[in-house]
C-alpha cells in the first residue's frame, strides 16, 4: 500500500507507482561503459529514444557525460551540445525526459528544452543546483555517489591564547628531545630485541601512547596526500621549507586536477580497483560486510539531501532517491545495499534501482562483458521491485518491458480502467462498432464494463467523406498500455482497416480504435500517447464520454489535456444512431 500511494511530480507530469516504471538509458556519449558511441549522433539518439518509448519505457534518461570508472570529464558546453537536440525532440513527442547531469547550466538548458526530471549523480551537493531546482517544477533524483557525495568538511580557524601557544611550543620541544634520545640508542634497542625485551611503546603527537601489538605494527590508516585535509597554513610552511622535486611537482599537479573534479577522481580510483570502504586484504568471518555502517552512510546522505531540498522549497513529491550502485562502492557493498532495498523504500520517496550492467552484476553472474549482463540485470531489478523499488533504470528497455509484463501479469492482479474510442464510416457502420466491442471483450485479461450510445458525427480533418458512427467503450484491463494497443490494432486489421502508407490519412475506414486514457498511465512516443493528445478537440469523443463519466472536459483538463469549447471542436455530433 505504501508503494501504491507514492506519486512523483515531474513538471506537468505525475507518475503513479501502481506499476514499476521503466527508465530507458540514452547515452549521447562516445565512451559510456557498455554502449559508448552507439547513439553519439543526435539523430541516432533520437531514433533510439523513440524506439525505447514504443517498446515500453516510461522515461528516457539522456546523458552527455560518461561517469564510468576512469571517465574523462566533459565541459558543460560540450555536454549541452550533445544532449539538447535529443531532449527537445523527445519532449516534443510527449516523452517524460530526464537529464542526467551534474552541471547546473546543462540542467537549466535541458529543462527549458522540455526535460521534466534532473538526475544529479552528485546528489545535489552543489548549492547552485539546489537553487535552480527550487525555482522549477521538475522532478529530481538524489543519487549517492560514494565519497564524492559527502559534503566537504569545513574547519573553523581558532586563535590560541598566549598560554596555550606556550604549552604547545613546550610540547614540541619535548618531542624533539625525545626523538634525539631515541636516535642515540640504536644499539640498546637492538640488544633489547635480542634479549626478548618487550617492544617499546610508540609515542604519537601530543604525548599519546600507542601500545605495542602482539601481531606486529598496525596497518597504516593514512590516506594519500591528494586526499588528506591539510590546513592551508601548514601547506604554506612546508612549501617555504622544502623545494619539491620535478616528480613531486608533477604529482602535486595531478592531485590538484583531481581535487577540481572529485567525481572523476573517485571513479579513476575505482577503475584501479581500489575499493573505497572495505579493504580486500582484510579477512572477514562473513561473506559480506556488516550492513549497518554502509546503510547509515547511504541512507543518511539520501535523507539529508532530500531534507535540504525540502527546506530549500522543493516539494517532497518531486523527490526520488537512488543509492548509486557502482559509484565509490565495492561489489560487496552494492549487494548489501540491494538487499536493504526495503529499508530505503521505507523513507517514503520514490526509489530507483539503477543497477543496469554494473560491475557487481557481472561479479554475481560471472558475465565479463557489460553489454551481455541484461539477463542478470533483470534478476537484480526483480528483487528490488519485490522489496519496494518503484523505478528501474535499464539499457535494454524493450527486454525489460517484456520481462516486467510477464511477471506482473501473474504476480500482481491489477485491473485498471481505460477508454477506447470506436468509429466507422464504411459499410454497416453500427455493426462494425458492435463487432469491435465484442472482439475487445475477448482480449486476454480484459473485459468491457460499459459503452456509450452510438452517435453520428461530421467527418473531422478530412471533410470530403461520409459521416461517421462513433462511440466510446469503457474497459477494465490488466495489460500494459502498449500490449493493449497491439491487441486493438489486431482487431482493426481483422475488421478490414487499412493502415498501410498508401491509405489516406484520416480518410474513410471500416473501423478506427483509439486508446484514449488509462488509469495511472502517462506515455509519449510515436506509437502511443497517453492521454490521447487530441481528446480535447474532438466533439465525437467528448460527447459519448458524457454517457460514461461526469464532466469529461473537467476530468481531462485535470489530467493536463487542453479541452476546447464545443463550438471550437472538430467532428461535431449531429445525431444519435442507437445503443451498442
Amino acid at each position: 500500500m505504501a508503494n501504491d500511494s507514492k506519486t512523483w511530480r515531474c513538471g506537468k507530469y505525475e507518475l503513479s507507482f501502481d506499476r514499476p516504471r521503466i527508465m530507458g538509458v540514452l547515452n549521447v556519449t562516445p565512451d559510456s561503459f557498455s554502449d559508448g558511441g552507439e547513439h553519439f549522433d543526435p539523430d541516432a539518439a533520437i531514433e533510439y529514444g523513440l524506439a525505447m518509448l514504443d517498446a515500453g519505457a516510461d522515461i528516457i534518461d539522456v546523458g552527455g557525460e560518461s561517469t564510468r570508472p576512469g571517465f574523462t570529464p566533459v565541459n558543460p558546453d560540450e555536454e549541452a551540445r550533445r544532449v539538447l537536440p535529443v531532449v527537445r525532440a523527445l519532449a516534443k513527442e510527449g516523452a517524460i525526459v530526464s537529464i542526467d547531469t551534474r552541471h547546473v547550466a546543462v540542467a537549466k538548458a535541458a529543462v527549458r528544452c522540455g526535460a521534466s526530471i534532473v538526475n544529479d549523480v552528485t546528489g545535489f551537493t552543489d548549492p547552485k543546483m539546489v537553487e535552480f531546482v527550487k525555482t522549477s517544477t521538475c522532478g529530481v533524483i538524489v543519487m549517492h555517489a560514494g565519497e564524492v557525495a559527502a559534503p566537504a568538511r569545513t574547519h573553523a580557524t581558532v586563535q590560541l591564547d598566549t598560554s596555550a601557544a606556550a604549552f604547545v611550543a613546550e610540547k614540541a620541544r619535548e618531542a624533539a628531545a625525545e626523538a634525539a634520545r631515541e636516535a642515540e640508542k640504536p644499539a640498546r634497542r637492538r640488544r633489547g630485541k635480542l634479549l626478548g625485551d618487550p617492544k617499546p611503546e610508540a609515542k604519537l603527537p601530543g604525548g599519546v601512547v600507542q601500545p605495542s601489538l602482539p601481531f606486529g605494527e598496525p596497518e597504516s590508516t593514512s590516506e594519500p596526500a591528494s586526499e588528506q585535509e591539510t590546513p592551508a597554513a601548514e601547506q604554506t610552511a612546508a612549501a617555504e621549507t622544502v623545494a619539491p622535486a620535478p616528480e613531486a611537482a608533477s604529482a602535486a599537479t595531478e592531485a590538484a586536477s583531481e581535487s577540481n573534479d572529485r567525481l572523476a577522481a573517485m571513479m579513476r580510483r575505482s577503475a584501479r580497483r581500489e575499493e573505497a570502504y572495505v579493504p580486500t586484504s582484510q579477512l572477514r568471518r562473513f561473506t559480506l560486510p556488516d550492513s549497518a555502517p554502509i546503510m547509515r552512510r547511504v541512507m543518511g546522505f539520501l535523507s539529508d539531501q532530500a531534507r535540504t531540498l525540502i527546506h530549500a522549497g522543493v516539494s517532497r513529491d518531486r523527490i526520488c532517491i537512488d543509492p548509486g550502485p557502482g559509484f565509490g562502492k565495492s561489489a560487496n557493498e552494492d549487494i548489501v545495499i540491494q538487499r536493504e532495498t526495503a529499508k530505503m523504500a521505507s523513507l517514503g520517496y520514490p526509489l530507483m534501482c539503477a543497477v543496469s550492467r554494473k560491475r557487481f552484476v557481472g561479479a554475481v553472474s560471472g558475465v565479463t562483458e557489460a553489454a551481455e549482463r541484461d539477463a542478470a540485470t533483470f534478476g537484480v531489478c526483480l528483487g528490488a521491485i519485490q522489496a519496494g523499488a518503484n523505478i528501474v533504470r535499464v539499457h535494454d528497455a524493450a527486454g525489460f518491458a517484456q520481462f516486467l509484463n510477464g511477471y506482473w501479469a501473474v504476480a500482481k492482479p491489477q485491473p485498471r480502467r481505460a477508454f477506447v474510442a470506436v468509429g466507422s464510416n464504411l459499410g454497416h457502420r453500427c455493426d462494425n462498432l458492435r463487432a469491435a466491442r465484442e472482439m475487445i471483450a475477448e482480449i486476454p485479461l480484459t473485459c468491457v464494463s460499459n459503452s456509450s450510445k452510438i452517435y453520428e458525427s461530421e467527418p473531422a480533418y478530412e471533410t470530403r467523406q461520409d459521416a461517421f458512427a462513433n462511440a466510446v467503450i469503457e474497459i477494465k484491463t490488466e495489460l500494459a498500455p502498449l500490449v493493449l494497443l497491439d491487441e486493438l490494432m489486431k482487431i482493426e486489421a481483422e475488421l478490414g482497416r487499412d493502415r498501410s502508407k498508401k491509405a489516406k490519412a484520416n480518410g474513410p475506414r471500416t473501423i478506427d480504435l483509439d486508446l484514449l486514457w488509462m488509469d495511472g498511465e502517462t506515455h509519449g512516443g510515436k506509437k502511443l500517447r497517453l492521454p490521447h493528445p487530441l481528446i480535447g478537440e474532438r466533439d465525437f469523443v467528448l460527447v459519448p464520454l458524457e454517457d460514461l463519466m461526469h464532466d469529461p472536459a473537467r476530468f481531462f483538463r485535470y489530467n493536463g489535456v487542453e479541452v476546447k469549447e464545443p463550438e471550437d471542436r472538430v467532428g461535431h455530433i449531429v445525431g444519435e444512431l442507437g445503443r451498442m
